[in-house]
């Protein structure tokens, strides 16, 4: 195959993993409406999306022993983290909102590598930074002293921050001799994320029969089974895939900058399905966040002039960890709600 048509299957699926993302709030909020708890959504969520990877894990079982470190910070931030925190928004705020404040995530990597891990950043970067920070006091309208419900907000960022464990925890784990494989990671993601998230949902309290029910969305009844199916098979296991495919046939700052479009996707979904709304400038400044995530994550900080200061994730040799993020490499498969 050419490199032009590596090349633009890798855009098809990143494409694919970004509309499977985006789809992710849209079919989960009926059912949160439904009477489900957002929690007992999300153990839903990667409790069946981890049975259906459990091949996976076999087969790459031997990661338990080489990279445990890796797959427990993944579990925990990438998969349990970022969808318990981002359901837990969605059932206060829009479904675009909450996505939106997610991706200042690649704002906050800039932060990382500027203050934990104390590189100097580019003054591209930086100004990304600011811009995405300014379309998200437009998107929440702080003029209007913020009219979303605030833990909803807080919410939505800390699921940001999870996120930013998942692009560093990415980059760590992907690289030199002790290298592992995506597809193991993402599953001994979700069955660590499954066990954690028991503990915390305490699913055996769900009432288990809102599945066979149905839910609205916009106005029209759906099944709540149908939804949870697309919930698993769509927006997390063919999501995942898909994203890691990509990031293979693409560069990792192409495959993340396409993963931006998971805002919009998500955006006009909630419009179109769920009828939410969003005013003329909470669209634009989703506009400028997305430039300013865009900006950030796609320039490379510079060189250390010195040693990287201690703190970070990585378990294999040093110089990887000061490579990868000297090469700008912190945008791996996106984790997605």
């Amino acid at each position: 195959m050419h490199a032009s048509q590596v090349r633009s299957a890798g855009l098809g699926l990143a494409l694919g993993s970004a509309f499977a993302f985006g789809g992710s709030g849209v079919a989960a909020k009926p059912l949160i409406e439904a009477g489900l708890d957002p929690l007992h959504v999300v153990w839903l969520r990667v409790a069946g999306s981890a049975l259906i990877m459990l091949p996976v894990a076999w087969r790459h079982r031997d990661l338990v022993l080489r990279r445990p470190a890796l797959l427990v910070g993944f579990g925990l931030l990438a998969v349990a983290g970022v969808q318990a925190c981002y359901f837990a928004a969605i059932s206060r705020i829009p479904v675009g909102v909450a996505l939106l404040i997610e991706y200042l995530a690649p704002a906050l990597v800039l932060g990382w590598v500027r203050f934990v891990q104390r590189r100097p950043v580019t003054r591209a970067a930086a100004v990304g930074v600011v811009l995405a920070v300014a379309g998200l006091a437009c998107v929440v309208e702080v003029w209007a002293g913020v009219g979303f419900d605030a833990i909803g907000l807080l919410l939505a960022l800390a699921a940001a921050c999870c996120q930013v464990g998942y692009f560093v925890l990415s980059d760590q784990g992907g690289d030199g001799d002790d290298a592992a494989d995506p597809l193991g990671v993402i599953a001994y993601g979700l069955l660590i994320g499954a066990a954690v998230l028991t503990l915390v949902a305490r699913p055996w309290g769900m009432d288990f029969s809102l599945l066979g029910g149905s839910a609205d969305m916009g106005g029209t009844q759906v099944p709540a089974a149908l939804l949870l199916g697309w919930i698993v098979l769509i927006a997390t296991v063919l999501a995942y895939v898909t994203g890691v495919v990509s990031v293979r046939r693409l560069s990792p700052q192409v495959a993340g900058v396409v993963a931006c479009l998971e805002a919009v996707i998500a955006t006009v979904l909630a419009w179109v399905l769920l009828g939410e709304h969003l005013s003329a400038p909470q669209i634009f400044g989703g506009a400028v966040v997305l430039v300013g995530a865009f900006i950030a994550q796609s320039q490379a900080p510079k060189a250390a002039s010195g040693p990287v200061a201690g703190g970070g994730l990585a378990e294999g040799p040093p110089e990887h960890g000061e490579r990868a993020v000297a090469d700008g490499e912190l945008s791996a498969p996106h984790a997605g709600p």
